[in-house]
C-alpha cells in the first residue's frame, strides 16, 4: 500500500496512541469499519447491527417523547435504548439496533427531523445479532415462563 509521508506518520501515532501491535491491525479496523458504512449507503436490503448515538438539548419532557414516538415506530429495528442526562440540560441516548440498511438509514432521518437532536451518528456491522425470539418455539409466555 502506498500512501503519502504525512498520512502514514498520523497513522502510526494512532497504532501507539491506542497501543496497537501493528499498522496492519489499525488498517484492518478502519477498513472494516468504512465496509460497513458502505455496505448501509449501497445495498439497502443488507441486514446490520450497530448502534444510534444521539446527543439532544431542549425541554426534555418533549424531545424526549417525540424520540420515543419516532422509536416506537421503528420497534423490530430498536432492541434497547439507554438514556442519561448531560450537562447543561443535554442528553445522550445510545440505540441498540439492528434492521435491514434502509430501514437503519430511515430511523436515523426520522430521528434528526427531531428538534433539539443536535448530533447523531450511527455505526454498523454485518455481524449480526442471535435472533432474540422465534415465535412458537414452544415457550409459553402468557405464565410467566417457559414452558
Amino acid at each position: 500500500m502506498s500512501l503519502p509521508a504525512e498520512l502514514f506518520r498520523k497513522l502510526d501515532m494512532m497504532v501507539t496512541e491506542r497501543q496497537l501491535p501493528s499498522r496492519s491491525q489499525l488498517m484492518a479496523e478502519l477498513i472494516r469499519q468504512a465496509l460497513a458504512a458502505h455496505e448501509a449507503f449501497t445495498r439497502p436490503d443488507e441486514m446490520l447491527a450497530g448502534t444510534i448515538t444521539l446527543v439532544y438539548r431542549g425541554e426534555r419532557g418533549r424531545v424526549r417523547h417525540q424520540l420515543a414516538q419516532t422509536q416506537a415506530s421503528y420497534l423490530k429495528e430498536v432492541i434497547s435504548a439507554q438514556h442519561v442526562f448531560l450537562e447543561d440540560d443535554q442528553s445522550l441516548e445510545v440505540l441498540l439496533v439492528q434492521g435491514p440498511a434502509v430501514r437503519l438509514k430511515d430511523l436515523c432521518d426520522a430521528l434528526r427531523r427531531v428538534r433539539g437532536v443536535q448530533q447523531l451518528e450511527l455505526v454498523t456491522t454485518t455481524t449480526l445479532l442471535p435472533q432474540l425470539y422465534e415465535p412458537g418455539a414452544g415457550e409459553d409466555y402468557h405464565n410467566g415462563a417457559a414452558a
